[in-house]
């Protein structure tokens, strides 16, 4: 923009102090940037047109120019533990972690005072109000989509100061004790409810087959008796001294109906 005809006039004469002084001014007027560096020049309070210098070398004018040095890397951070009050009115505590950079160096200088102290205290607020908005079972299992969720919203709120958030991630959920304890005992119980279930499955195909194999056996008398035959094999092969002696099962049909 034009910086009029006394700011002309004292460019003017920076240029001429400059040229007086050389070659020792021209140490004062190179200044170099890093590979990850971008440097927003003001002339006279202006900035400069083109927007960010660098990486390498570029030239400031004495008396009249000051440079500020905007870092360009990844920034990551922590999300201190917030206090959330959850949809179903259970108090849990959430930290988690931010990973944002600077994507237009002119704007997280002129338009903000700190982007960096900003963003976080924007992430703290973000995640409370995300939160809110969930019960205990969602914070629990959709954590994937929670951390989208505030990705969106800080990336939307944060494109004026020329920041972009790369990725958010939710790190811990702290339950309070009690609440711990009574999902531990749900839990405990559940498990117990299915065991039962399980074991009672088991005793009906147990007996079913035990009812098919009493069908078989008594189509066929003699049957009965490889059975036990087959039962003192097995006995004889464990090295006991037990001695079973099978009685046919019609002899005690006659004591039984004496």
């Amino acid at each position: 923009s034009d910086i009029g005809f006394c700011g002309c006039a004292l460019v003017l004469l920076s240029i001429i102090l400059m040229v007086m002084t050389l070659p020792i001014s021209i140490w004062m007027c190179i200044k170099i940037v890093k590979e990850y560096e971008r440097a927003i020049i003001f002339r006279l309070g202006r900035i400069l047109r083109g927007g960010a210098k660098g990486p390498g070398l570029f030239f400031i004018l004495p008396c009249t120019d000051s440079f500020i040095n905007v870092d360009m890397r990844t920034i990551t951070f922590d999300i201190p533990p917030q206090e959330v009050l959850t949809k179903d009115s259970v108090t849990v505590s959430v930290d988690g972690v931010v990973y944002y950079r600077v994507q237009n160096a002119t704007l997280a200088v002129a338009n903000i005072t700190n982007a960096d102290a900003a963003t976080r205290l924007l992430a703290q607020t973000t995640l409370r109000n995300v939160l809110g908005t969930k019960n205990l079972a969602e914070i629990l299992s959709d954590r994937e989509e929670i951390a989208h969720s505030m990705q969106s919203s800080l990336d939307d709120a944060t494109d004026d100061w020329g920041i972009k958030v790369e990725r958010v991630e939710i790190k811990d959920v702290k339950l309070p004790l009690q609440l711990q304890r009574a999902m531990a005992a749900e839990a405990e119980a559940s498990r117990e409810a299915r065991a039962k279930v399980i074991a009672a499955e088991g005793e009906m195909n147990a007996s079913r087959a035990l009812k098919e194999a009493s069908l078989v056996i008594a189509e066929s008398p003699s049957a009965l008796q490889l059975r036990y035959l087959q039962t003192l094999n097995t006995i004889a092969a464990e090295k006991n001294s037990t001695i079973i002696f099978p009685l046919p099962l019609e002899m005690m049909q006659g004591f039984i109906k004496q």
